[in-house]
């Protein structure tokens, strides 16, 4: 097992026995969160089955919760568990949940647990399930969005929205707006200490590997690679 497997199976147990500490206490909120937190790791690891068991596990704990932001919160999880195992329909049923939900959520974040999943934050993950699902014009339009929303201002946040964009256009084929948005990414990433920033700018050198000879990729190439993220 390595060190990654690891943190997700110690991740797993913490969340197991949150799990087990809520659901005897019949705190409904407290344990969807725990059941979202084991399908966020499936997700993680790739165990599709497993991720939408859970993530409908935590959207049945949730059924009764008078908090929009917890329902979209839940239910995008679930969404993207469903994209992940192909499964359209769930997948959109549980988006067109969230968004609902998101749009009654107050302006005041609240103390819940899901308080800090914000119209931002959704829109960027309404994009990722999207993009997933091969509708690439909508997840443009939702990235797109989730930059120009208030409250997602966090460099680490813009990064990496920056790179799922970019990412996006390029599958629409247009390169020269991949590019312009890479090297915003680029602007934006460079010092900032995640591993997950750290891994889009990977993911993005293999990308433009396959773009040589482009104007301008040569440039972009060396940007990412001197990028300081970890």
């Amino acid at each position: 097992m390595d060190g990654n497997e690891g943190n997700h199976g110690l991740a797993q147990k913490y969340y197991a026995h949150s799990y087990r500490l809520a659901n005897e206490a019949g705190d409904a909120e407290l344990s969807a969160t725990a059941l979202r937190g084991m399908a966020v790791q499936a997700i993680d690891l790739g165990h599709r089955a497993a991720a939408v068991r859970l993530s409908e596990r935590c959207v049945h704990h949730a059924r009764n919760l008078d908090n929009p932001r917890a329902i979209a919160y839940y239910q995008t999880t679930l969404a993207t568990a469903a994209a992940l195992d192909s499964d359209r329909r769930t997948a959109t049923a549980s988006l067109a949940a969230a968004q609902t939900a998101v749009e009654r959520s107050p302006a005041q974040a609240g103390e819940s647990w899901a308080a800090h999943y914000s119209p931002g934050r959704w829109a960027h993950e309404a994009g990722t399930i999207l993009a997933r699902l091969g509708d690439l014009e909508a997840a443009e339009e939702h990235l797109g969005h989730a930059l120009g929303i208030h409250g997602l201002d966090r460099r680490r946040s813009r990064a990496i929205v920056l790179a799922d964009l970019g990412e996006v256009r390029l599958k629409r084929g247009d390169v020269a707006a991949a590019l312009s948005t890479w090297n915003e990414f680029a602007d934006c990433a460079d010092g900032i200490r995640s591993v997950k920033v750290a891994d889009a700018a990977q993911e993005m050198r293999a990308r433009l590997d396959r773009l040589q000879g482009i104007d301008g990729v040569e440039a972009l190439q060396n940007r990412v690679t001197a990028l300081r993220t970890i």
